[in-house]
């Protein structure tokens, strides 16, 4: 039955300045990548002051992206270019946080291939369903981020013994959350495309042409 219920992103959504708040939290997270990425690289990763930096810079990170999305929600500042922006700052840090630490040799490559495909494959869809609306992200998706970034959290601080081996359970959650959080957008972006207002205008166009009588007002 859910899947007979438009995905809310199909509504139109209420005129917002792109210049605000929420969206310059986002585009200052985006910011901060690269100078996250400088300070979890030097010196190979040896250097435990650069490395608590680097934990310092995603913590704050992650902080403003979840403000920015109370700000918007709480003042009315939503906006497609947030919705969009939003979940692109987050796979720019989460992208330079796996990689790096895949490059240092301490996360196995093939979980940041998994990973990493998931979020390109998911924004591939959000472009795949744009003119159709906005794919909000979900409680499974939110839930996702949360664990991904305890989990890279404690991969960039020189961890070991007990807390070490902590860290590999909680990215093996995060893992599993991300395959079947990546599934479920390819679910909604398919119903989607399907009850957008959209998709069934096109519906009774290509009705009428085969039809005249099937036209509005007939």
């Amino acid at each position: 039955m859910s899947g007979l219920v438009p995905d809310p992103a199909g509504v139109p959504q209420q005129t917002v300045k792109i210049l605000n708040v929420a969206n310059a939290l986002t585009m200052m997270r985006m910011a901060l990548v690269p100078l996250f990425a400088v300070t979890l690289l030097y010196a190979d990763g040896n250097d435990d002051g650069a490395r608590a930096l680097a934990w310092a810079i995603f913590a704050v990170a992650i902080v403003t992206d979840h403000f920015d999305g109370e700000i918007a929600r709480r003042r009315g500042l939503v906006t497609n270019f947030g919705k969009l922006a939003d979940p692109i700052a987050d796979k720019a840090l989460t992208g330079t946080a796996l990689v790096g630490l895949s490059v240092l040799g301490e996360l196995p490559w093939w979980v940041t291939v998994v990973i990493l495909g998931r979020e390109v494959a998911v924004t591939l869809l959000r472009f795949w369903v744009i003119r159709h609306g906005v794919i909000p992200a979900s409680r499974g998706g939110k839930l996702k981020i949360l664990v991904q970034a305890i989990a890279i959290g404690l991969y960039i601080l020189p961890l070991s013994g007990f807390l070490g081996s902590v860290r590999w359970w909680v990215m093996a959650v995060a893992v599993v959350l991300t395959v079947v959080t990546g599934l479920d957008y390819v679910a909604r972006a398919v119903t989607l495309r399907q009850t957008s207002d959209r998709a069934r205008q096109k519906r009774l166009a290509r009705a009428a042409r085969h039809d005249p009588k099937a036209r509005p007002g007939r």
